[in-house]
């Protein structure tokens, strides 16, 4: 793994508390950024899924069930510019091992700490998911993936903000 796969992915899904300090990534490779982007939609349609068997706070909720649908499009986005581009995923067994780490602690809390958990699971997450849209969008080297970057930055920056706002309510 790349040390900046690595670091992207380990700030991203670790729900230890959170510092709200901004980094700049360089654009993955190809088939890593395909890696980083379906790894990460599964870890939002699955956590919101669970968040919304777990949580009884309206706003995790009502975040949860945009991030499901949202996802939902982005990978099925994704799987299609993926094909175009002729482009496979490297999977990257450390960071599937963190996004299944963190999903292991969420479905391990309940009540006030799941929701404290998965709130800053999902600004660690959005915050790793602008970085590196943002910079694939720039610097990608294949072009149906970065337009599907460029696609779906704009529709993730909500996240980003809501998530923000879901830490400011706690």
């Amino acid at each position: 793994m790349t040390p900046i796969a690595r670091r992207t992915f380990l700030g991203a899904v670790a729900v230890a508390p959170i510092s709200h300090v901004a980094f700049a990534v360089d654009a993955l490779p190809d088939a890593r950024f395909v890696g980083f982007a379906e790894t990460v939609n599964d870890f939002e349609i699955q956590s919101g899924k669970l968040a919304l068997t777990k949580s009884s706070n309206e706003n995790v909720r009502a975040y949860a069930t945009s991030a499901i649908t949202a996802y939902t499009g982005f990978a099925e986005s994704l799987s299609r510019n993926r094909s175009e581009a002729g482009v496979s995923m490297a999977p990257d067994a450390e960071v599937r091992a963190l996004a299944d780490e963190a999903m292991a602690r969420l479905n391990s809390l309940q009540g006030a700490e799941f929701d404290t958990a998965y709130v800053d699971a999902q600004l660690r997450v959005q915050t790793a998911v602008i970085a590196q849209y943002g910079a694939y969008s720039q610097n990608g080297k294949s072009g149906p993936l970065s337009r599907y970057a460029q696609e779906a930055l704009p529709r993730q920056e909500p996240f980003l903000d809501a998530a923000k706002k879901l830490v400011g309510s706690r």
